[in-house]
């Protein structure tokens, strides 16, 4: 069985970003993608797909038109593009699922969130990978509100799963170096992260 382990809370992407720096300067065998905000003019307009071999692609745009055509999938004012996350994401859950133990690698899932969630295959995806033997996966999930999302709650009512919460500023040079030595399975998750641990 995977080990698991979720952040939730503001900043969780720039810790879980720096924190894969780290682990690939260590040499750690790391995999997994990131969403990551796309500005223009000082204005967002969507979200990229970064994956960790350093493939881009857009998660969402933001669109003008308000009508809804049947293939098309929304957040707010954002369009998401299903075909191009699966495009980058599942070939990489995919290998991270058919590895051999002497493969498993660190997994990162930035994010489970409402956009990812339109996918099907991905939402098997992850559940393949959560149960997967000997891999370590490190994901994000977004603060709980409005109607909660099933695979969300599901992850959060596992009890193979850590969920941590990120206080504010946990994305200093501290937390990262005591996340990385965690990930690491050297050292025990002692930032303060962990005074926000649910079981």
């Amino acid at each position: 069985m995977a080990s698991v382990h979720i952040i939730e809370g503001v900043g969780k992407t720039t810790l879980i970003q720096k924190v894969t720096q780290a682990l690939k300067s260590s040499g750690i065998s790391i995999d997994g993608f990131y969403t990551e905000e796309v500005r223009e003019g000082g204005r967002r307009t969507g979200f990229d797909v970064v994956t960790l071999s350093g493939k881009r692609g857009p998660l969402s745009r933001v669109s003008s038109d308000s009508s809804t055509s049947r293939r098309e999938y929304r957040v707010g004012q954002y369009v998401v593009d299903l075909v191009s996350f699966e495009q980058l994401v599942l070939p990489m859950l995919r290998n991270v699922n058919h590895g051999s133990d002497a493969e498993k690698k660190i997994c990162v899932i930035d994010e489970i969130g409402k956009m990812e969630l339109f996918s099907q295959p991905f939402i098997q995806a992850v559940r393949q990978t959560l149960t997967g033997s000997g891999t370590v996966v490190l994901g994000t999930i977004p603060i709980p509100k409005g109607k909660p999302l099933d695979l969300v709650e599901e992850i959060r009512s596992r009890k193979d799963v850590k969920v941590f919460n990120v206080p504010p500023k946990c994305s200093s040079v501290g937390c990262v170096s005591q996340g990385t030595r965690w990930l690491k399975g050297k050292h025990t998750l002692d930032i303060p992260v962990a005074d926000h641990m649910k079981n």
